[in-house]
């Protein structure tokens, strides 16, 4: 359930702000999942496998570094949810949306710097 609900929330942020769900999916395993960062990775680019990512998703494997059950249903929370965020940025003022996506990256620069 927490690997479908990061790839929700990863593709919602996706659909508001047009980032990449690597930004959120990487942070996310590492600090939710208690993830290394190598497996982290891994798993991100496994679930982001058909649109990005395939060449690097395969050196990862080789390695042991993917979580294919993580990257499927992180894949489905991303699918479900990008649905979501484009609908729901729909209603969102720009200034609202600007100030909010500098807010969201700082704070998870924080973290990641802090741990």
């Amino acid at each position: 359930m927490l690997f479908l609900l990061i790839g929700f929330v990863a593709g919602i942020l996706s659909g508001l702000f047009g980032i990449g769900g690597g930004i959120v999916i990487v942070p996310a395993l590492i600090l939710l999942a208690d993830f290394q960062q190598k497996r982290a990775t891994g798993t991100s680019l496994a679930a982001l496998l058909l649109p990005v990512g395939a060449l690097g998703a395969w050196v990862y494997w080789k390695d042991g570094n993917i979580d294919l059950k993580a990257a499927g249903f992180i894949a489905l929370g991303l699918a479900i949810g990008v649905f979501f965020g484009a609908k729901l940025v729909q209603q969102v003022d720009e200034t609202w949306m600007r100030r909010g996506f500098a807010v969201f990256l700082a704070l998870v620069a924080v973290k990641v710097w802090v741990g």
